[in-house]
Parts: C-alpha cells; structure tokens; sequence
C-alpha cells in the first residue's frame, strides 16, 4: 500500500472509463485533485480530420459514428453486464477534487503541478497534452490507452487487431507519456479475450478492466523508484475511426464486430 504522501494527479476526459480508473484507483492511491477535460467541439474535430484525412475519409467517418450510436445503444445492456462482472464503477468524482477545464493544457492546470508537485500524474482519454504541461512538473506521467502500442496507437485498438487477425495483440497498455500519440515507453501490457457478444463498443470495458491492475502496477513502480520501460509491439502506426464502409466490409467478410 501507498503512504497517502504519495499523491496522484489525474487528466481525463469526461467520458465513463476514465471515471472507472479514477474508482479503480482511489482506494490504493491518493489522488488528491482530477482535471476533467470538456469535449472538443464537433466542428472542430471535423475540420482538423479533413485536414490530415481529406474530406472523403472525413465524411466516411462522421457516417460511421452516426452509425454507431445505435450500435452502442444496442451494447449498453453488455456494457453493463462487464461492468458488473469485473466490478467496474463509474460513480461521479467528488466534487471537492474535481475541476472541469476547457484543455488539460490550460494554465490552471500548469499551476496546479507547479504548487502541488504531484508524484505521478495518471492520464486517461485526453487530448495531447503538451510540452508545457510535461515540464511543470517532476511527477512521472502515466497513460492507459486502450490498445496495443505502438502498433495500435490511436482509437479502437482491439478492433483494428481483430481486423487483422492479430489477437495476440487485441489488448492494452499502461505507458509513459510524452508529447507524441500514445508514443511514450511501454510499462505493461496484457490482452483481452472477447465473446461473440462483444463489439467495438465493448472492447474498451474489457480493455479498462485490464488496465486497471496494471496502472497500479505502474503506480507502485513509480513509488518504489523501480519504473522500468519494456519493448512495445512494432511496426508502429496510427489508428482512426473506421469509415461506414470499412466497418460493414469488416463486419460482413470478417465478421469483426
């Protein structure tokens, strides 16, 4: 067990599993605040997508998440059923540690780790976070990502792994942070095994209730001065959302749901 001196800063996003490490987390660690993240605007999220994708992928992708709001809908009862097996809880923070923030690269935050000088800072489902952020404090940064890295940088890792066949690497990682996309040195690993009732909306409980364990591996590691970096899964590459049309190729020739 962690001596409460040991204190613990949390990056998120406001979504729910970043809600399910904080609750995986608190009972061993003092996390003595959590920068929640607002949401980017869906505008802007498109106009920086055409920007790197162009505008054909960009619109495959909107199609797809439109999509597949009805899809997650449809999931919710074994989201839900994960949850209770694994014990996962999304309870709210307690306000009195809580801070919603437009960017978890704000000032307030800077300051924050300035003041506080946390020991580690846990990350979980923001934007980059960048150079400023990184040199505000010593604390080591840590980051759950749902995937396999780098092979599996970005979003839907499980997915793209099963897409390719490669359930040795459907699974997740606890790594360090640096200003790259989820490129920082890999500290544990683990994998996942899914069911036929199991899909893209799925996946990321099944990978959250793996990380946990291992982001307390990390955390103790960070406490006892013993973090030690282990060889990711190459080749790297970056990973988006699929457009409707490759989902539904995927989904009827490889039945990858």
């Amino acid at each position: 067990m962690v001596t409460s001196n040991f204190r613990v800063v949390m990056l998120v996003d406001s979504g729910e599993l970043s809600k399910i490490v904080y609750n995986g987390i608190k009972d061993d660690f003092n996390v003595v605040r959590v920068f929640v993240e607002e949401d980017a605007s869906s505008a802007d999220l498109v106009r920086k997508r055409i920007k790197r994708l162009g505008v054909l992928k960009t619109v495959g992708q909107v199609m797809f998440v439109a999509f597949n709001k009805l899809i997650l809908y449809l999931s919710m009862p074994r989201i839900e059923a994960i949850k209770r097996r694994h014990r996962l809880s999304s309870a709210d923070y307690p306000e009195h540690i809580s801070t919603v923030v437009k960017s978890v690269n704000d000032g307030e935050v800077i300051e924050f780790l300035r003041e506080i000088r946390p020991d580690a800072v846990v990350v979980n489902g923001t934007r980059i976070i960048s150079e400023r952020v990184l040199a505000a404090t010593d604390a080591v940064f840590l980051n759950t990502h749902v995937g396999i890295t780098p092979r599996y940088r970005g979003v839907h890792g499980a997915y793209w792994a099963l897409v390719h066949s490669d359930h040795a690497n459907c699974g997740v990682t606890v790594h360090l942070v640096d200003s790259g996309i989820d490129t920082g040195g890999v500290l544990y690993q683990d994998t996942i095994r899914i069911s036929r009732f199991d899909n893209l909306n799925t996946y990321p409980f099944r990978q959250i209730a793996k990380a946990i364990p291992l982001m307390k591996k990390a955390l103790e590691d960070v406490s006892n001065g013993s973090v030690r970096v282990k060889r990711g899964v190459e080749p790297s590459r970056l990973w988006s959302h699929p457009t409707l049309f490759e989902y539904l190729k995927f989904r009827l020739w490889y039945g990858v749901k």
